[in-house]
């Protein structure tokens, strides 16, 4: 590994051969110039870990060299050497960005845990730089697959809503990518190198809600033992993403919206109000306006989140997209389960098309990580996938041969039943109808029992 690479600038030869000797020892690459003119010129051909220079230089100035240094390369650690009489000088240049200063003589021990300071620092910084980029990369718009116009059109969408910093409120049914998309709009927005925090409302009890959000002081309640920084305050100057936030408490609407009024929030027990800049972004898989007329969600609360709404479309409505998704599910469970699967044979390729996804993505993920793990060829058939999708193409080829509707309906309706054990309210569902309409049907089936036909 390449050791760091540390610039001494004075216009003293003796000071850089002592300096220069001592950081040599210590296994540093050093490079040493006598002006502050000299020394832009390594840094514009060198890459430097470190700058290490005097306060007084001819020509331009060690003050005048930081302001150079830091307007070009912002996160570059840089020493001051300065007399005593010069301190206050040197403190001036840390509030414009130096990393630190140390007084002629130089103490050599106080220089090497200085330098080693600085270089830890530069080091976090750079990782910190290559996290950030990667997360971007990770959560990109360019991330989420798709190539049919409402994909795109959904893509165009994020990329405007990002540069505000408006609440936004994402509806679609589950398994669309909602929480994807929310991660999309912070990666590409002025937020993006500040955290990103998901809470699942549906995930996070009742009593225990408003601890999670706003947070709580010792002793506010019994088994409170500690102070708890809340979850919005943990996001000041990023993004709190809000999962289904329909289930947000009743009883808790009324402060989360004063929350969003004020920017301010009051931990639980505390007396002080502490101010936070965080971007809401919620979303749900329901109707709030439904939930609204049930008296379940304040009206109030829902115009202050949505304030700019998109929606995630449903697999069903962009199945142009399936054998792109299904393409690269099919490369991600090839590499984690160490096979080489070429493809889809034509009929399985046509199931896939054909069958309405009501999981959406993360049901298609899912059925293609099963053919995968169940697949021992070099191409995936019909029977590797889940049994739902293979007998709709199978009710589909025997339609061709003369089935009727009734009776398909009645398979479907089987087919409901069987796969969700015979619970009526989940089969509806699963059927896109109501229980009533469901219990209708299977009368005029024969599928209800006598005794059930006559309730």
């Amino acid at each position: 590994m390449k050791p760091p690479t540390i610039l001494l600038v004075d216009d003293e030869p003796n000071t850089l051969k002592v300096l220069s000797a001592i950081l040599k020892k210590k296994g540093f690459d050093v490079i040493t110039t006598l002006s502050a003119e000299l020394a832009l010129e390594k840094i514009s051909e060198i890459d430097v870990d470190l700058v290490i220079t005097d306060f007084k230089l001819p020509g331009i100035s060690g003050m005048e060299l930081v302001d150079i240094i830091l307007e070009k390369r912002q996160n570059l650690p840089i020493i001051m050497l300065t007399a005593f009489g010069t301190i206050e000088k040197a403190v001036e240049a840390m509030k414009k960005g130096a990393f630190n200063y140390l007084t002629k003589p130089v103490n050599y021990d106080e220089l090497l845990i200085v330098v080693n300071e600085a270089l830890e620092m530069q080091k976090i910084k750079r990782e910190n730089i290559i996290l950030k980029s990667q997360l971007k990369e990770k959560y990109s718009f360019q991330k989420i697959i798709g190539k049919s116009q409402k994909m795109q059109d959904l893509f165009n969408l994020i990329m405007t809503i990002s540069k505000s910093n408006s609440n936004v409120l994402i509806t679609g049914e589950s398994g669309t990518g909602k929480e994807l998309v929310a991660k999309a709009i912070h990666y590409e927005s002025s937020r993006a190198d500040k955290p990103f925090v998901p809470i699942d409302c549906t995930s996070i009890p009742a009593e225990i809600f408003e601890s999670e959000l706003f947070g709580h002081e010792r002793g506010s309640f019994t088994g409170a033992y500690e102070k708890k920084i809340g979850q919005i305050e943990i996001a000041n100057e990023g993004t709190v993403f809000l999962d289904e936030i329909s289930e947000l408490p009743f009883m808790l609407q009324k402060k989360f919206l004063r929350f969003l009024q004020e920017k301010e929030i009051l931990r639980v027990g505390g007396s002080k109000r502490i101010k936070v800049d965080v971007r809401i972004i919620a979303a749900t898989n329901k109707d709030l306006i439904e939930e609204i007329h049930k008296g379940n969600f304040r009206e109030d609360l829902y115009y202050r989140l949505n304030v700019v709404s998109l929606r995630t479309p449903p697999l069903r409505e962009r199945k142009d997209d399936i054998p792109l998704l299904s393409d690269f599910f099919l490369r991600k469970f090839n590499q984690s389960n160490k096979k080489e699967i070429r493809g889809f044979e034509p009929e399985a390729k046509e199931a896939l098309l054909d069958y309405g996804w009501r999981g959406n993505v993360r049901e298609l993920e899912n059925a293609i990580e099963r053919a995968v793990v169940l697949c021992n060829s070099d191409t995936i058939s019909l029977r590797h996938l889940p049994r739902s999708i293979g007998e709709i193409n199978k009710q589909e080829q025997r339609l061709d041969y003369g089935i009727t509707l009734l009776e398909k309906e009645k398979m479907l309706i089987i087919e409901a039943l069987e796969k969700t054990s015979y619970n009526q309210t989940k089969s509806a569902e699963l059927l896109g109808i109501s229980r009533k309409q469901l219990r209708t049907k299977m009368k005029n089936h024969g599928l209800l029992s006598s005794k059930e036909a006559e309730d």
